[in-house]
């Protein structure tokens, strides 16, 4: 049997979500989307889970979108477009999913960090990355614009999504974009010693918090993914 797009898993009240797509280096395309919004509703519902952690299988966070599924039907103009609406949609589905459920829900970052992967990544409440991770807002490279919310969050940092320069983990920390940088040996400790302390605080004020949070400082997401699937 084939192994599922994404892998969920419970312990010590945190869990784990897993894109387990590495041939692709887990390119963002609705099937994985699916996937991952239903493990994030399990995660939601959950009342033993405390704190969420998302990562990517094989040594990479994720490529960004599917380019292969965006063109599986063809090259036709409005055929294309058709596709693109819906993916660009569902990137900011899990998105919008990611800021509404009130656990802390931390980006484990190694590897590839590409396009709305990256963008998915800022959405999370932290981020550790891995000194081998690398970041790009790919986008501008293929004629399209950022996804899943990518320059709302990045609306300080035009040259990232203008010029779709590479970038190191140390450059994304001096950025602030993250919120720690240490080896591969390290990550996997380091996460879970994050989501360890973030589990055993309290619940109810976390989730407050990350409320306020998305009413001050994330009120305008929402019409920004809808500027984005027009844009596209």
């Amino acid at each position: 049997m084939s192994q599922p797009l994404v892998d969920y898993q419970v312990a010590e009240h945190i869990a784990t979500i897993t894109f387990n797509d590495p041939k692709s280096l887990n390119a963002f395309g609705t099937p994985l989307k699916n996937q991952v919004l239903i493990a994030l509703d399990k995660a939601a519902a959950d009342d033993q889970v405390r704190v969420i952690i998302l990562q990517g299988a094989g040594g990479n966070f994720s490529s960004g979108g599917d380019i292969k599924e965006m063109l599986s039907e063809g090259l036709d103009k409005d055929i294309v477009s058709n596709k693109l609406r819906g993916m660009v949609e569902g990137a900011g589905e899990v998105s919008l999913k990611l800021r509404h459920i009130h656990k802390p829900i931390i980006a484990k970052l190694e590897g590839a960090v590409a396009g709305a992967g990256m963008n998915l990544a800022l959405t999370c409440d932290f981020r550790i990355a891995a000194d081998n991770a690398k970041f790009v807002q790919a986008f501008v490279n293929i004629g399209l614009v950022p996804d899943a919310g990518g320059i709302y969050l990045l609306a300080k940092a035009t040259e990232l999504v203008m010029l779709g320069d590479k970038l190191k983990a140390e450059d994304m920390a001096r950025l602030n974009l993250v919120n720690n940088v240490v080896s591969v040996d390290e990550l996997e400790a380091t996460v879970q010693a994050l989501a360890l302390r973030l589990s055993q605080l309290p619940g109810k004020a976390l989730a407050a918090m990350k409320e306020s949070f998305n009413v001050h400082a994330f009120a305008g997401l929402s019409a920004a993914l809808d500027t984005e699937v027009e844009q596209q």
